[in-house]
């Protein structure tokens, strides 16, 4: 169970951390939808770039409508999320 006084995070890459429990998806930047997701959320001011630079691979959308760009895998935020899962006791 999430609790907001103990939220989990994740790393993002470079120690760009984002609380796990407000992420809905993390997908890959090739396709036309979520390059407009990419740019609407640039035009709203809710974009995050967290790739220092680097080519986007990830890109994390979250609860509240921001959308943080990664420069690591999908395969591998999806892989510290889940390995985060598994740590919390129930």
């Amino acid at each position: 169970m999430n609790s907001l006084a103990d939220p989990r995070l994740i790393n993002v890459g470079f120690g760009n951390i984002v609380a796990a429990n407000r992420i809905i998806a993390i997908v890959a930047p090739d396709s036309a939808p979520i390059k407009r997701i990419i740019q609407e959320a640039r035009d709203r001011g809710t974009l995050i770039d967290a790739t220092y630079g680097r080519r986007t691979r990830a890109v994390v959308i979250t609860d509240s409508g921001h959308v943080v760009l990664s420069a690591v895998q999908p395969e591998t935020v999806a892989h510290r999320f889940t390995e985060h899962e598994e740590e919390v006791p129930e």
